[in-house]
């Protein structure tokens, strides 16, 4: 048996373990680690040590650098997965709230036509 070494910590690993068990797509698996760095680089520290009041500024500091309002969403989501899956901490989540998107008329019911 060949034994590998996988580069990241330990917490990057058991969060990738939680996805691949629930047959994540690696399109999600990215965007969900993508999300967690996002908030270990705002952060300075490791994600796993934010409070509920880290995660509200990063979601006004995601704001504020004018990111849309889908990808915030995405964000939101990844983090919603790593704090109540993987670390089993779903109270720091609850003031997390997702952001409408504006929906569009299709160009059939657009006033213009």
């Amino acid at each position: 048996m060949e034994i590998t070494t996988r580069p990241g910590t330990p917490l990057r690993h058991r969060m990738l373990d939680d996805m691949r068990m629930r047959k994540f797509a690696e399109h999600t698996q990215d965007g969900y680690i993508r999300a967690v760095r996002k908030l270990a680089a705002f952060l300075g520290r490791s994600p796993d040590t934010a409070t509920t009041e880290d995660l509200r500024r990063f979601q006004l500091h995601l704001v504020d650098a004018g990111t849309g309002p889908v990808t915030i969403n995405a964000t939101i989501t990844g983090l919603k997965f790593f704090f109540d899956i993987t670390l089993g901490r779903p109270e720091v989540m609850a003031k997390m709230q997702h952001v409408n998107v504006p929906r569009k008329l299709p160009v059939i019911l657009s006033p213009e036509v």
